[in-house]
């Protein structure tokens, strides 16, 4: 049982099978967001490409093309990152399920990697059930990684994420330049010590130096696990009453 691409199909093979009960999958994965020295502006878009090849040889579902800007406020002083206002990363994601719906589909998941994304994601969820579609979305912070990481902290390029990437594209990790970079603070990353925000002279928020190849496998393949199953019960789920 495998799925396919959206973008691979031509309109009329896309009208067979974007039918009511079909299940879209929207990868999103930021393609210009500091992700420390050691780690390329695009390594979500990386990660999401990964993770929907690997949905594709899992579930039958239909991908649409990945999403590669989105909400992303707290990495905007380091050069390369974009990010987009709240109300546009919402209303981006409830254009392309309020298109794909008018052909069939009622049900949506967007195969999410970022951590900031959940707050555009949860209303455009709430205004997309308004119009009877149902949208899921993988929640990071909820998938433990599989194994016990040694760093002190951290959720950005560090240990975690960067044995990830080891696994998932190593030859777009760069270790020389890993590094320890844990100042935890409130709101988002500055470049600024004492500015009354999370101080990281490099983009790193944990210590990358920890990362292993076999730490980013038990990781990676903790998630691929439970987006798979977030793709189940989302199938599972009675369809919405349309208003």
């Amino acid at each position: 049982m495998q799925g396919v691409l959206l973008e691979d199909l031509t309109w009329m093979e896309a009208e067979r099978a974007l039918h009511r009960d079909a299940l879209v999958v929207i990868p999103l994965g930021a393609a210009a967001k500091e992700h420390g020295p050691h780690l390329r502006l695009s390594n979500d878009w990386t990660m999401a490409e990964y993770f929907k090849q690997r949905v594709l040889q899992q579930a039958d579902v239909i991908v649409a093309p990945t999403v590669a800007y989105y909400f992303y406020p707290a990495f905007v002083e380091y050069p390369g990152s974009v990010t987009l206002r709240l109300e546009t990363a919402r209303d981006i994601i409830v254009d392309i399920c309020s298109s794909l719906a008018s052909f069939g589909p009622r049900r949506y998941y967007v195969l999410n990697t970022g951590v900031s994304t959940v707050a555009a994601l949860v209303p455009a969820g709430e205004a997309l059930a308004q119009q009877g579609i149902t949208l899921r979305y993988t929640d990071i912070s909820s998938v433990a990684p599989a194994f016990v990481p040694e760093q002190t902290g951290g959720t950005h390029a560090d240990e975690v994420e960067t044995s990830m990437m080891l696994y998932i594209a190593p030859d777009r990790v760069d270790m020389k330049h890993a590094a320890r970079d844990y100042h935890p603070g409130p709101g988002r990353l500055t470049r600024q010590p004492n500015s009354g925000s999370t101080y990281s002279a490099t983009g790193i928020y944990g210590d990358a130096t920890l990362a292993t190849w076999s730490k980013g496998r038990a990781a990676v393949e903790a998630r691929i696990d439970a987006i798979v199953k977030d793709l189940e019960r989302l199938r599972a789920e009675p369809l919405l009453r349309t208003p």
